[in-house]
């Protein structure tokens, strides 16, 4: 076991390469930015800076690793550093899939020169895991409570030393949701020690509040929490002089006249020139959720979020804004898509679909591939939605086009071994090479409504000869996915389909690679990916 876990911790190892991206790019490079200024699927995001540092965090459910860290100088560029949780608890648990559990909403916060994060998995309860270096190591996770249905965790030290939780609840596993409770935790931050105070309750005026953010400014504690729905809602503000209430309510930010829907849950930085601003995501289907970042000013001790046109201290987003003021001269960068495979270590935007296995995949430095050897699928897998082993990432922007080349070496003694470009979702497809008695076939596959158990719809496209095959596929507006295959690289025969990619279980469409067999072997075939660049 202790084997397994060094090996784990060495494949995910820190390593971060400055990407710039070719599918979206927020930085405008004259002073100013568009957002969103993530536009991947970073839903809930918390951010805190330290120093003239800024570190976000953001839901990342069953994927794994999971708890991505990301890191800016400017609040608009950003790179992803890091991983919080190389696997996911309880260990056996998270070895299947788990769509739409796991890693909920989490906080973000440094106190004492140590970065805490708490996150809600919602059928166990409440975690904490700190570092020194928000890159890592961090530590194992801490149960401060369990129980079913506590999400959207947030801490606060106070000036008095105490200790403080705001969380949530999840109607689907706790039977109640839209209030927002206070509990004591213990100097340490790692229990609660009471039962905790009803502080506000949003049945009247905001059916679904969520995702609260505990801050204290000018005497004043604030909770700040979405509320409306996920696509549909407003961004709602909480003030009191007690922490325990009563609390004045007031929505400091909404769609407006905007494209932006939503605007959901985020979180308040300030910069050392003493500018305030807030980050939030906007529900965007398929594409996940993207984080947009908004100018936020302070008015009689309320804050107003994104431009207030008609003064009524509700704002509304911004589509372009001038950057922070004094802030660095930063470089321009994004959060990590292509991977050339040359390193030892995997790019930082590669999760796997449950906790792996060292044996899924190995790096191969001497010819710079990574080797994927193939998984048997799960005896109670209907179709791909339960297979753990597809390594997969995020939607890099609305429009992007993907491709790779491998070359497969299946075990000749087995059939119907699989590998290939996956488009992955609460339906999919893909297209691959696949082995039977004669060759290797190259294959099209969809299947709709994958999460219900439907069956896959598979059409052979043509047999290949010789081992390698480059494939590709084209994203456009509304999701909508065009693969094709080439031999050579340069010729690409389009299939004959074109498939809309579908959000997954409080997840954007993710894209990746999978090899995987239906039968048991001493020794699996495996397939070599030269690259996987997305531009």
């Amino acid at each position: 076991m202790k084997l397994l876990l060094f090996t784990l911790i060495i494949c995910w190892s820190v390593s971060v390469k400055a990407q710039i991206s070719k599918t979206w790019l927020p930085d405008l490079g004259n002073g100013s930015y568009k957002n969103p200024v993530i536009d991947a699927d970073y839903s809930d995001p918390d951010a805190i800076r330290v120093g003239d540092n800024y570190y976000l965090v953001s839901s990342s459910f069953d994927a794994v690793p999971g708890l991505p860290v990301l890191h800016s100088k400017d609040l608009v560029n950003w790179t992803i550093i890091g991983h919080a949780l190389k696997r996911q608890t309880p260990f056996e648990h998270f070895s299947k899939t788990q769509h739409g559990n796991g890693v909920w909403a989490p906080a973000i916060r440094f106190h004492q020169k140590e970065f805490y994060i708490y996150y809600p998995d919602p059928d166990f309860g409440i975690y904490m895991i700190k570092a020194t270096d928000p890159k890592g190591p961090w530590s194992e996770p801490v149960l401060v409570e369990a129980g079913k249905g506590l999400i959207d965790p947030c801490p606060l030290w106070d000036e008095d030393g105490k200790v403080y939780l705001v969380h949530a609840y999840a109607g689907s596993r706790a039977g109640i949701k839209t209030i927002i409770v206070v509990k004591r935790m213990n100097a340490a931050g790692d229990q609660t020690i009471d039962e905790g105070q009803l502080v506000y309750d949003g049945h009247e005026l905001d059916p679904t509040i969520e995702g609260p953010k505990f801050y204290k400014r000018n005497g004043f504690y604030y909770i700040f929490a979405p509320a409306g729905g996920v696509s549909t809602g407003w961004q709602l503000v909480l003030r009191s002089k007690n922490i325990y209430g009563p609390y004045e309510r007031k929505v400091v930010m909404d769609q407006g006249k905007t494209t932006i829907n939503g605007p959901h849950q985020g979180a308040w930085v300030n910069t050392p020139a003493g500018e305030d601003w807030f980050l939030h995501f906007q529900d965007k289907g398929a594409y996940g959720r993207v984080v947009h970042l908004q100018p936020m000013k302070w008015l009689n001790n309320w804050p107003v979020m994104g431009t207030d046109l008609d003064g009524d201290g509700i704002g509304e987003p911004v589509l372009t804004y001038r950057k922070p003021v004094n802030t660095p001269k930063s470089t321009r960068i994004t959060p990590q898509e292509s991977d050339e495979f040359n390193g030892l270590d995997l790019s930082l935007q590669w999760q796997w679909q449950a906790n792996p296995r060292a044996t899924w995949s190995f790096r191969n430095v001497e010819k710079g591939t990574l080797r994927l050897f193939s998984v048997k699928m799960p005896d109670s897998a209907k179709n791909y939605w339960d297979v753990p082993n597809l390594l997969l990432q995020k939607f890099p922007a609305s429009t992007f086009t993907v491709s790779t080349k491998l070359s497969f070496n299946p075990n000749v003694k087995l059939e119907d071994e699989k590998t290939g470009l996956i488009i992955m979702g609460m339906s999919y497809a893909n297209i691959a090479l696949k082995s039977k008695k004669d060759g290797v076939y190259i294959v099209y596959t969809t299947c709709k409504n994958a999460q219900k158990g439907a069956t896959e719809k598979e059409q052979i496209l043509t047999k290949l000869n010789g081992k390698e095959v480059f494939f590709r596929v084209i994203v456009t507006e509304g999701a909508k996915c065009q693969f094709s295959y080439s031999t050579d690289g340069a010729d690409f025969i389009k299939v004959n389909d074109v498939f809309e990619a579908e959000q997954g279980k409080w997840i954007g469409a993710k894209v990746g690679l999978f090899c995987v067999r239906t039968e048991q072997t001493n020794d699996s075939g495996y397939s070599d990916f030269d690259y996987f660049r997305v531009y």
